[in-house]
């Protein structure tokens, strides 16, 4: 035991005076572990207890001197201070990054609120939000679509009727209201033929185009707009004008006598004949003031759900993005959590001390060598139970290493925690 000690105590003198043994100092050693290896066989004759208490004994010694050993124990810690400080980069990296994400995450929610809240408000106050609307436009929007859906039947039977009494039909009195409101102008027109129902039915069509194109031409407030109306109108009023021309020279002609002529003067001094014109004209104006008007007020609303629509849209991208920055936080967390624990434990390793253990196990095969070269030469006994002998001190030599798992062929070192 005591030549042990000795041993160390020269091998630590060595490394404080130089920071590399060369192969001279290393041989030497070598040669020491071996002579003391050899030296305790001889005296023991082998005994394998012996060599277990040996083994024993210089493990401890070896063990002891590495905890003195302060210089060398800090080399041996570098790595562990280096991969430490990795650690802490990694930590700070992502420290940083939740930080960021927590930050966006916060606007974001601010900003769900936001859109969430204009979804609500862009109803009451349309001109906040750069839409040119009414604040209410739903109950005027109905309103005005139950109005235009009687006046639209009422002018889909007058232009039926009248275009087919002025067009196709023989008259049989000279009654006004049997002139322009004939009820079974249509089938009659059917009745007469595929051509007349055609252009009898489709007609009044044709009045509603024009007023749509009229309500298209009030949205662009552009000179050529306002003369583009004028002449929709102009020629709508004289399309009127030669359907109540055509009814009332029928009147005419049915309560006439031979030799009396139709002219226009007499249709512009007749009753029946402005009687037409308004019950026809005048009607397609109100008719397009009110189709213009609910299709303003639709707008209205479809600028209000458009812009819902892009609010709703916009919102789907934000919870989208939150979510997204949750499921991030949440695996950094994991990750720094990770990184937390795996900085304690090398900080463990740094306050305990690192037991080399390569090293310990070339002196231990130096002195283990020695032990048996003393058994092989010294003793004198049979072959065969010098064999057992051997075998006997292999086992024991098995046994230390187990004992103090050193075993392992892929420990560079072993770290003992800081008791």
């Amino acid at each position: 035991m005591e030549s042990i000690k000795k041993l160390f105590t020269l091998k630590k003198m060595k490394r404080l005076t130089t920071s590399f043994e060369n192969e001279e100092d290393r041989e030497q050693i070598r040669i020491t572990y071996y002579q003391t290896g050899y030296g305790a066989s001889k005296t023991a004759s082998g005994n394998p207890i012996t060599l277990g208490v040996g083994l024993h004994n210089l493990y401890n010694s070896f063990e002891d001197q590495c905890r003195k050993q302060l210089q060398e124990q800090q080399r041996l810690k570098q790595p562990y201070k280096e991969e430490q400080e990795r650690h802490r980069t990694d930590l700070k990296k992502n420290e940083t990054a939740i930080a960021i994400y927590q930050e966006e995450e916060r606007k974001i929610v601010s900003d769900i609120e936001a859109k969430q809240f204009e979804m609500i408000d862009v109803k009451q106050n349309p001109d906040n939000y750069g839409i040119d609307a009414d604040k209410r436009p739903k109950a005027q929007f109905y309103i005005g679509l139950l109005l235009l859906l009687p006046i639209t039947t009422y002018l889909f039977v007058f232009y039926i009727s009248a275009s087919y009494s002025a067009f196709f039909k023989s008259f049989e009195n000279d009654s006004l209201s049997a002139a322009i409101f004939d009820a079974n102008a249509f089938s009659k027109a059917i009745s007469d033929g595929l051509l007349e129902a055609i252009f009898v039915g489709t007609l009044p069509f044709v009045f509603m185009g024009l007023g749509y194109l009229i309500h298209m031409f009030q949205n662009n407030k552009s000179k050529l707009s306002i003369i583009k109306i004028g002449a929709l109108f102009l020629l709508t009023f004289v399309f009127d004008v030669i359907l109540a021309y055509l009814i009332e020279r029928k009147i005419f002609l049915y309560d006439a006598v031979l030799g009396d002529k139709f002219t226009p003067e007499i249709a512009i001094k007749s009753v029946n004949f402005w009687g037409i014109i308004f019950a026809g004209f005048v009607v397609y104006i109100i008719w397009g003031l009110v189709f213009d008007f609910v299709m303003r007020e639709h707008e209205n609303v479809d600028k209000i759900r458009a812009y819902i629509g892009s609010v709703k849209e916009e919102l789907k991208i934000l919870l989208k993005r939150k979510t997204e920055l949750l499921d991030s936080i949440n695996q950094l967390k994991q990750e720094t959590t990770y990184i937390k624990g795996k900085i304690a434990e090398v900080q463990s390793k740094i306050d305990g001390f690192i037991f080399p253990v390569k090293e310990y196990l070339h002196y231990h095969y130096q002195y283990k060598e020695g032990w048996y070269q003393a058994i092989n030469t010294e003793l004198a006994m049979p072959h065969k139970e010098k064999d057992e002998l051997l075998n006997n001190c292999e086992e024991v030599s098995k046994a230390h290493i187990q004992e103090h798992n050193l075993n392992q062929m892929d420990h560079q070192h072993l770290v003992f925690g800081k008791n």
